[in-house]
Parts: structure tokens; C-alpha cells; sequence
């Protein structure tokens, strides 16, 4: 090699900067001027509040300020449970902090085993696989089952985790209105019938807070020879006798009715974490060919520790589950004789949704909530239907009953402030 080529081959190469023709945020403009509208009014950002210090299920420090905290999924308080929180310390103590490894190789510990078996327990399933998130669980589920020359029915207010699935896969996707039997039936209707079809729907839709009739669902779904998936994230631990979700609420079966259970172990259990549940004979296969499963590394030891605690003592907290009901109807109906409008016409869930006019009125409530220590949600479009602005409580099984009260005396102070109720 000469000295010159030398030279040039230990240098490195300066290239021309030149300007991209197109900015790829460019897209994002009119959000990224949208918000920083909202930072120059002097409003909080409501996507961006940071918790300081959490002091129980329901109890957070927000800018030095103690708040009731009512927009968590903590349906059932098991965050603070001693026993599961015992749980987790052992599992850090005996595993260390971390896998390093995807469940297919090295990152499959005792304490994953063991939350899959306590799934099984507490759903009669015979197969529970565990993933790193729920939203992973749907994306690598629904992209997995239904592939090309397939066929996948969603509800048009699926959660995003659906939809992203439904993107993953080659599947061909067609949407139904919500909650609607008739059109679920009038779409599988024109559909192959020789071909493969699945069928997904929810127990709970967390914006609004309305449940699925999917009794009537599934019937259809089975006479059109479809599959049936439900996302019971929102109803696992107090829908039901044995807190499975709203399909068991409504009588149906894990294998006759419904061949797979989609949840979460970051509402009710208290956690991080994502599952499937089924009785299929075959499911055990997707272990091999679900690449969010396969792609990704397991859960850390102590999270499935809290897990598989966690979801035990689910299996017997029906005084929890009785006290979650009765904060949910308490909730909706003072809020409802205050004359706000709700997501639902009765108590449905533990998600109580109060609509607002527009982002304005929605965003002055939503601070003057907290300034009062009531945090909540402030969701919007995307997130919930074109043109819905509102304000999501999340009940818990650990709020008293003193709490529920000042909730609503401060919701009429706020609503009265914005002019939301007379």
C-alpha cells in the first residue's frame, strides 16, 4: 500500500453536508405547534406529568402536592400488596436483576413458569404464554394466527396494540361499528366461507368505558365458522366469578366460546406484562413461530414474581372486587346527577368517562382537577373517537369511600369552573 493510500485509508472520509429535500418530521408540524400552544398558555401538559413519589394504590406526591390519583388501571390496588411486593424482593435477591435472554434461549426463569401455571390456575386453561408487554401480546398473538388468504374481523374502536397487530400480520382486515351484532354478522357474512377467520373483540373499551355484548358476538362468530379472540385487559380480576373477565360475566366458555384471552398484567395485577391464554390443543406452537415472542427478552424475574403473586390472591379477592363496584357506581352516579355527560348510561366498569365540549374545556378541567389533587386522564384523537375530548377516571379497589366523595365534590367545582355543568 503507498504512503497516499495509506494515508486516506486511516482518515476518515468527510462527506458533503447537504440538506434533505424533505425533513421526515415535517409530518408531525401541526402536533408539535399544537403543543407548544398549549406549553405557552401557561396550561400543564397533560401527556407529560411526572409522579415524584407514589404513596400507595391511590395516593401519589405530583409538584410536592399529595393526589388522589384516579387515572391509573390499578383496578384492584395489588401495587402495595406486602406479599407481592415480598415477592418481588426474593426474586431480585435469588435471580438477580435482569434475563439478558429472549424466552426461546436463556431467558426463561422458574418464575416465568410459574406465572404461567398460576394463569392456567386462574383461567382453566391449558396453555398460558407470557409476554414482556400486553401490547405485545396482541401485536405477536393476532399477527401469528391469521396469516395470508386469512381474514381478521376487529371492532372499528379496537385498542392500538389490535390494529398494530392486524398491521404486523398479512392477514386481510375488515372493521365492524362498534359494538354492533348486526353488522359483525353482516360482515362475516361476505366473507369466504372456506376461508380462515378470526374474529377479535374486547371485554372493556378503555376509552369510554363500555363493554362488548359478546354473547351475541361469539354466536355469530361461531355460525360464520370464525375464531374468537377477546382482550379482557380492562375486566381481568372483577368481572365474573372468578374475575376472568367479561366473557365469563356473560356465560361464556374458554374453549367452547372463546379459543384465546388476551390480557395484561399492568392493570389488575399490579405489574408489567403481557399473556394468551387458550385451550386450543395445538396453541403450544406459537411458542415457535410468534416472533414479539421469540424477538424480544423476557421479563425480569422479580416482575414475573410479583405476577404470579399477584394473580394467586386474585383468585380469592372477592371483597376487592365487590368494593371496585361499588366506587365505579358511586363515581358514575354523582358525577351523572351533577349533569355531566358520560362515555356510558349506566356503570359499566371501573372507567368512568367524562365527555367535554372541545380540547379547551377538557384541558382547563383536567388542571383545574389536579391544582385540587385529582389526577386523571385527558384522552383525545387519536385515541378516542373523532371529535371526543374527555376526562377518564379509573376506579380502584383501594379508593375509601372518603375519597370517592372528595373526587366528586372537586369535579363539581372544576366542571362548575369551566362551565361543563350549570
Amino acid at each position: 500500500m503507498t504512503e497516499a493510500a495509506a494515508t486516506a485509508h486511516a482518515l476518515p472520509i468527510e462527506a458533503e453536508t447537504v440538506a434533505p429535500e424533505h425533513d421526515l418530521f415535517s409530518k408531525f408540524d401541526p402536533l408539535i405547534a399544537e403543543r407548544q400552544a398549549l406549553v405557552d398558555s401557561g396550561v400543564r401538559d397533560p401527556f407529560a406529568i411526572v409522579m415524584d413519589a407514589v404513596k400507595s394504590p391511590t395516593v401519589a406526591m405530583i409538584k410536592g402536592r399529595e393526589t388522589i390519583l384516579v387515572g391509573t388501571y390499578n383496578y384492584m390496588g395489588m401495587t402495595f400488596d406486602p406479599d407481592v411486593i415480598q415477592a418481588g424482593k426474593d426474586a431480585l435477591d435469588q435471580f438477580g436483576s435482569g434475563t439478558n435472554g429472549s424466552r426461546m434461549l436463556n431467558g426463561t426463569f422458574r418464575d416465568h413458569i410459574a406465572a404461567e401455571d398460576a394463569l392456567k390456575e386462574f383461567y382453566g386453561a391449558s396453555s398460558a404464554m407470557v409476554f414482556s408487554t400486553g401490547y405485545q401480546a396482541n401485536l405477536g398473538i393476532i399477527s401469528t394466527l391469521a396469516g395470508k388468504g386469512e381474514y381478521i374481523i376487529l371492532d372499528a374502536d379496537s385498542h392500538a396494540s389490535i390494529y398494530d397487530g392486524c398491521a404486523l400480520g398479512n392477514a386481510e382486515i375488515v372493521r365492524f361499528r362498534h359494538n354492533s351484532v348486526d353488522d359483525l354478522d353482516k360482515r362475516l357474512g361476505r366473507l369466504p366461507a372456506e376461508a380462515g377467520k378470526l374474529v377479535v373483540l374486547e371485554g372493556v373499551y378503555s376509552m369510554l368505558g363500555d363493554i362488548a355484548p359478546l354473547k351475541e358476538m361469539v354466536a355469530v362468530a361461531r355460525r360464520h365458522g370464525a375464531m374468537v379472540l377477546v382482550d379482557e385487559a380492562h375486566s381481568m380480576g372483577f368481572f365474573g366469578t372468578h374475575g376472568r373477565g367479561v366473557y365469563e360475566d356473560q356465560g361464556l366458555d374458554l374453549g367452547a366460546d372463546v379459543d384465546f384471552v388476551i390480557g395484561t398484567f399492568s392493570k389488575s395485577v399490579g405489574t408489567v406484562g403481557g399473556f394468551c391464554v387458550s385451550n386450543h390443543p395445538k396453541f403450544e406452537a406459537m411458542r415457535m413461530v410468534c416472533r414479539p415472542y421469540i424477538f424480544t427478552a423476557s421479563l425480569p424475574p422479580s416482575v414475573v414474581a410479583t405476577a404470579e403473586t399477584s394473580i394467586r390472591k386474585l383468585m380469592h379477592a372477592h371483597n376487592k372486587r365487590q368494593h371496585l363496584w361499588e366506587n365505579a357506581r358511586a363515581l358514575h352516579d354523582g358525577l351523572r346527577a351533577m349533569g355531566f355527560k358520560l362515555g356510558t348510561e349506566t356503570p359499566q366498569s371501573a372507567i368512568v368517562a367524562v365527555i367535554l365540549e372541545d380540547q379547551a374545556q377538557a384541558i382547563m378541567m383536567w388542571q383545574a382537577l389536579l391544582e385540587g389533587g385529582i389526577y386523571v386522564n385527558m384522552a383525545r384523537p387519536p385515541a378516542t373517537p373523532a371529535g371526543t375530548f374527555l376526562l377518564r377516571c379509573s376506579l380502584c379497589a383501594e379508593h375509601s369511600a372518603d375519597q370517592v366523595a372528595a373526587i366528586l365534590a372537586m369535579f363539581e367545582l372544576a366542571g362548575r369552573a369551566v362551565a361543563a355543568i350549570d
